[in-house]
C-alpha cells in the first residue's frame, strides 16, 4: 500500500474511533502508531479529545485514544501493559537485539501494530504490548533466536535500560525550527525547510509544516530519518549575535 493511502486509511479509522468516542461517551483506542502517524489524528478531533501514550514519556510508539475526558466525566488507563522476555539461562544467552525480540513476537501470529517500544537490556527486553494480547505472548514467546526465554509481566523499564539523553548546546541565527534542525540534523537551511514540506518534523507528537515556528521550551520533536530531540530553551546571546540553545538528543 502507498504512504498516501496508508495515511488516508488511518485518518478514516481515527474519524470513525473519534465519532464513535463523542457519541457513546466513552473512550475508544486505536492500535500503535508512530508518534507522526499518530499526529493525524489531530485532523480529525479538537486537541482536548485526543491523548497519546506507549508506556512511558520516550516511547517512540504509540496508542491514540479519543474522548474529551470533561465530556466523558472519568479518566481510564490506556489498554498496555509492559513485558519482560529474559533468557532462563543467561550465561548461554546469544547477544540479542531490537530486531531479534520484535522478530520472535511476530513469529507467533502478532501484528506489528499490537506491539510498542521494545527496550533491549543486558539478558533480555522490556516490551510494550496492547493489553488484549499480553497473556497469550506471556504463555508463548519461550525462544528468540536461539534463546530460550521466560516471559512476564513487568511495573517499569528500569532507567538504565532506557534511551539515552546526550545534552548539547548550539548556537542558532534565531530561534526557529528550521534553525535549530539545520543544526542539529547537520543540513543546509534549504534542506532543513524541505523537511517540513515533506511532513517529516513532529513537534510535541503533532507534524509541524511550519519552519518559521518557535518551539516552546521543553518541547520534543522527531524528524523522520534524523532522530528525536528535546528542546530545553534559549540558553544565552553568544558574542557574535547568535543565540545558543540547549537540546537533548537521544541516544
Amino acid at each position: 500500500m502507498k504512504d498516501n493511502e496508508h495515511e488516508q486509511q488511518n485518518i478514516r479509522r481515527f474519524r470513525e474511533l473519534a465519532e464513535r468516542a463523542a457519541k457513546t461517551g466513552s473512550y475508544t483506542y486505536t492500535s500503535f502508531h508512530s508518534r507522526e502517524g499518530a499526529a493525524l489524528a489531530y485532523r480529525v478531533a479538537a486537541e482536548r479529545g485526543v491523548k497519546l501514550w506507549g508506556g512511558a514519556e520516550c516511547c517512540e510508539r504509540v496508542v491514540i485514544r479519543f474522548g474529551d475526558p470533561e465530556e466523558i466525566g472519568y479518566e481510564e488507563p490506556f489498554p498496555i501493559r509492559l513485558m519482560y522476555a529474559g533468557a532462563t539461562q543467561p550465561k548461554f544467552s546469544e547477544e540479542l537485539g531490537h530486531r531479534d525480540f520484535l522478530g520472535a513476537i511476530m513469529n507467533l501470529g502478532i501484528e506489528r501494530d499490537v506491539t510498542g517500544d521494545i527496550f533491549v537490556c543486558e539478558g533480555g527486553a522490556y516490551f510494550f504490548i496492547l493489553e488484549e494480547m499480553a497473556d497469550y505472548v506471556r504463555a508463548n514467546l519461550e525462544r528468540v533466536r536461539h534463546t530460550s526465554v521466560r516471559c512476564r509481566e513487568a511495573e517499569e523499564v528500569p532507567e538504565d535500560c532506557l534511551p539515552r539523553l546526550i545534552e548539547e548546546t548550539v548556537t542558532v541565527s534565531s530561534i526557529r525550527l528550521d534553525a535549530i534542525l539545520a543544526r542539529l540534523c547537520h543540513l543546509s537551511r534549504s534542506e532543513a525547510k524541505a523537511l517540513f514540506d515533506s511532513e517529516k518534523v513532529s513537534l510535541n507528537g503533532r507534524i509541524c509544516s511550519n519552519p518559521d515556528t518557535v518551539p516552546p521550551d521543553d518541547s520534543r520533536l522527531s524528524v523522520r530519518g534524523y532522530g528525536r530531540f528535546q528542546y530545553l530553551g534559549e540558553a544565552r546571546a553568544t558574542k557574535k549575535g547568535k543565540l545558543a540553545v540547549t537540546v537533548q538528543r537521544y541516544g
